[in-house]
């Protein structure tokens, strides 16, 4: 179970107590010394390679010797970049956002992330985000953040800084924002506003999440004793008291919600009976009431399950980082208001398809509210001894890639009502299509034969036949009604949804007196409700759909896809028209001319500067560069995954920019693929081909899964797989469908030997039959026998490109053999020879290049002057040699 929660007290520190400087840091953060406390290493693949630090940080005075497990990602030129802080999940570790720190890294951000208190290598006792525990731990990451030279600063002992994570991680970035005003943006998603709230619900218990939290993070005992006796309480009574509900509301964002004033990003899931919409509804009517910028996007996931949309959220925060922490303008950071809607369901797997819809204007829960009457006479209905057998909603912890509610968004009921433990009201057949956007509201009138009563109140989309019922989402209303015996009306505030009601479908109001996710009384009673008014459903109407479902080029490009896909959906309507395609490129696979790239703008030195060169059908071209020469930067740029500074990028004629349909003619691998954990590698592969909605024929997946080797792994779930299994499965995504031109970022990592003769033969083949491939690698042994042509980048710029064969065998570089080492002095000095553009030391002699002043005969003639002990002299003949002297010696 992957479960990412909440948690966080909220007392507010007094200014001067707050650890903001650098006194307050060197006293607060010491780094341990000591074996295993350090580690540096250097991600291989894509340009820039990032930096990883690990550390063990004691939280020093106040800390009550609490350490915390960090690591500090870095990546690009040396210069000052913005800070993030990621957070992970609850029962995770920093771990869990390794790939998100290793992304922003690589655009320019210096990323710290930390295992939080009791998870992970950290120690100490889970506070649920206690403002003395782990808001305080953060204060001082931040302190720590502060001294580092790559960190930007905005003053002494403040630096620009970002907050992100999910669940638990989410909540911290709020409550860290409300408690230290140096945080600048926060990007949250899928996590609580009030922790009293979502555990206790209209004053009910939330027995069965509550339970998964607790055995989530290791059991009561791991908990602060005040956390574990309140939960033992309140489990055993089944009643939440005052005393709970004060200590979780200090915990929470709402605490200190008047003090979060930077510009917040709020994503919220919609398959999520744990936080439900309505918690990043109240952060968003708070922080913007405090004159913040607020955006929020309700995904399709949740802790429930559903689609987590990675991808595009991760994409998302980053625009949003770059908009507000370093300030480009230019920065997409989507629409006020986004929600992913269930386009229906893909005939050919049964699978739902996604699309966007979004507004200019956060539309809130009750916007454009239609009024229903209900029909319904006064009902009377048993709350069972022991509250037994409970009506069914949600299953919490039964997440995973489905669940209840994803269940739910197809149409299929799942809920279960007892009779004679409920009543229902009931519509008029629904006239038009109705779109659900929002918290329905009714008001009903209640009694009970006991003092309290617990009612469980849900709306349904029942089916023409009257039988067939869903519950959106699988969310209920719990209410607490006291003194319940005089009579009392109850308005009832249903979880916010956005649920398409067909044509002719009713909707069906119920009240029930148990469920399984939560505590009922044990006594029997007998409760009667009777309407009191019409219910309302709000529809907001400034809210309108994409036209179309993701498009096939998604699937191609995994990664490209998402991010090319948010793009498209928000941002449409503010797209500049495209450069018209060019007749005369129409057969030509790519042309670059004159690309630019800066990822830090404060920087001086380019990601990529003034790039320029052609490829051409049945080419395989091999891009060629130390680390930091800007080849990966290069291949997003051609995906639509970023955009140039400058020039520009052309496929087949066509200009490319996020969304261009000449990317449906691109395969690519780039980073990695985002596949689906819970299905095995044959499922992902005939799913991305299947949203194509080309015949399974012209998949050639054969051949695709010859070149995974995967074998009998093919059959077991892509979550089992090792980092060198992901990556055989991604080349073989990559190639499905052969398409036109297809890239290739370091495709043999995790391949054996004969999987790399197998990569080159396929290469070979795929060019000859017209296709072009363009592939970046390290092994310079493999480029040499699989492509024709050459492209060799060194700091942003081109080197050379040309065929292979002249590129290696070219008179302008020779190896001067001289039988032992040669000192690195008399190198520098061959090196700064005239008609002399490099000298590199090699086993057995230099590689000598050659400007266009330079001949052997004048080189032979200077080593001899400078008494050189020559034995020979002639052309190289290996690519390692001939791209040594290229990049002299850089690499």
């Amino acid at each position: 179970m992957d479960l990412r929660m909440p948690g966080r007290p909220t007392l507010r520190w007094p200014r001067s107590w707050r650890p903001r400087r650098t006194l307050a840091a060197a006293a607060a953060v010491v780094v341990l010394a000591g074996a295993g406390t350090w580690t540096a290493v250097a991600s291989e693949g894509p340009a820039p390679a990032v930096s990883r630090a690990d550390r063990v940080m004691s939280m020093g005075d106040g800390g009550d010797g609490v350490r915390i497990d960090t690591s500090y990602f870095t990546a690009g030129p040396a210069c000052r970049r913005p800070a993030v802080l990621l957070g992970h999940g609850f029962g995770g570790s920093k771990d869990d956002v390794r790939q998100q720190a290793e992304e922003l890294a690589r655009e320019g951000y210096a990323v710290l992330t930390w295992s939080a208190r009791s998870f992970g290598a950290s120690t100490g006792k889970i506070g649920l985000n206690d403002p003395k525990g782990e808001v305080a731990d953060v204060s001082r990451l931040i302190d720590w953040l502060a001294e580092q030279p790559e960190v930007e600063l905005d003053k002494d002992g403040d630096p620009r800084l970002g907050m992100a994570g999910a669940s638990y991680g989410g909540a911290i970035a709020l409550l860290t924002a409300g408690h230290d005003d140096r945080v600048d943006a926060i990007a949250p998603a899928i996590t609580y506003f009030d922790l009293a709230e979502a555990l206790f619900p209209g004053g009910v218990f939330k027995k069965l999440w509550a339970g998964v939290f607790v055995n989530s993070g290791g059991g009561c005992e791991k908990f602060e004793p005040a956390l574990c006796r309140m939960y033992e309480r309140v489990a055993e009574s089944g009643t939440p008291d005052a005393e709970a509900v004060a200590l979780l509301k200090e915990r929470s964002p709402s605490a200190v919600a008047g003090r979060i004033d930077v510009p917040t990003l709020l994503m919220q899931g919609q398959s999520d009976s744990l936080f439900p919409l309505g918690h990043a509804d109240a952060a968003a009517k708070a922080i913007r009431a405090g004159g913040a910028p607020v955006d929020v996007d309700w995904i399709a996931g949740g802790h429930d399950g559903g689609d987590p949309e990675a991808d595009r959220i991760r994409a998302r925060t980053q625009a949003w980082f770059d908009r507000y922490l370093k300030d480009d303008k230019g920065a997409d950071t989507g629409p006020a208001f986004r929600v992913t809607r269930t386009g229906g369901v893909d005939s050919t797997n049964g699978r739902t398809v996604l699309s966007g819809a979004s507004a200019d204007r956060y539309p809130g829960l009750t916007g454009g509210g239609r009024s229903f009457p209900l029909t319904g006479r006064e009902q009377s209905f048993a709350n069972p001894a022991g509250a037994s057998p409970p009506a069914i909603s949600a299953l919490p912890g039964l997440g995973g890639a489905g669940g209840l509610s994803q269940l739910s968004s197809l149409g299929v009921g799942v809920s279960l009502d007892f009779p004679g433990q409920h009543a229902r009201f009931e519509s008029a057949p629904v006239t038009g299509d109705l779109r659900i956007t929002g918290s329905p509201t009714a008001t009903v009138h209640v009694k009970s034969t006991s003092d309290d009563a617990v009612l469980f109140g849900k709306v349904y989309d029942v089916g023409p036949d009257g039988r067939q019922q869903v519950l959106p989402s699988q969310l209920v209303a719990p209410v607490r009604v006291e003194d319940a015996k005089a009579g009392k009306d109850v308005t009832l505030t249903f979880p916010a949804v956005d649920h398409e009601v067909q044509q002719g479908h009713r909707l069906r109001l119920v009240l029930a007196s148990t469920d399984l996710g939560y505590a009922s009384p044990a006594a029997p009673a007998t409760y009667t409700v009777s309407l009191k008014s019409d219910l309302t459903v709000p529809t907001a109407p400034g809210v309108t759909t994409a036209a179309t479902p993701l498009p096939a080029w998604v699937w191609w490009l995994p990664l490209a896809g998402a991010v090319t896909a948010l793009v498209l959906v928000l941002t449409g309507r503010r797209r500049t028209a495209a450069a018209p395609p060019d007749p005369e490129l129409a057969d030509v696979p790519l042309q670059i001319t004159d690309l630019s790239k800066r990822y830090v703008r404060s920087a001086e030195r380019y990601a990529v500067r003034n790039l320029s060169f052609r490829v051409e059908k049945g080419q395989v071209l091999g891009l060629l560069g130390p680390n930091g020469a800007g080849k990966t930067t290069t291949l997003r740029m051609l995906m639509g995954l970023i955009k140039p500074d400058g020039g520009e990028i052309r496929v087949f004629g066509h200009a490319i920019r996020p969304g261009a349909p000449v990317l449906s003619r691109v395969g690519a691998f780039v980073e990695g693929a985002g596949f689906l954990p819970h299905l095995s590698g044959r499922e992902n592969l005939e799913l991305y081909w299947q949203a194509t909605g080309r015949p399974p024929e012209d998949a050639h997946l054969d051949e695709a899964l010859e070149i995974a080797g995967l074998g009998d792994a093919l059959a077991r779930a892509v979550r089992t797989y090792s980092q060198g299994m992901r990556q055989r499965l991604a080349l073989a995504q990559a190639m499905l469908g052969l398409p036109d031109l297809l890239i290739l970022d370091e495709p043999t990592n995790g391949l054996d030997p004969p999987q790399i003769r197998e990569m080159r033969e396929v290469m070979i083949r795929y060019a000859a039959a017209g296709r072009t491939v363009i592939v970046s690698s390290h092994l310079l042994s493999e480029v040499e026998q699989s492509c024709t042509h050459l492209v060799v980048m060194d700091r942003g710029g081109l080197v050379q490109a040309g065929p292979v064969r002249e590129i290696i065998g070219s008179g302008d570089t020779l190896l001067v053999g001289t039988g032992s080492p040669v000192d690195e002095p008399l190198a520098e000095k061959v090196a700064a020879l005239p008609g002399v553009a490099s000298a590199v030391r090699v086993d057995d002699g230099l590689l000598v290049r050659l400007d266009a002043d330079g001949t052997a005969a004048r080189l032979v003639t200077e080593l001899v002057r400078l008494e050189v002990p020559v034995e020979s002299v002639g052309p190289h003949r290996r690519l390692e040699d001939a791209f040594l002297t290229m990049i002299g010696g850089s690499a």
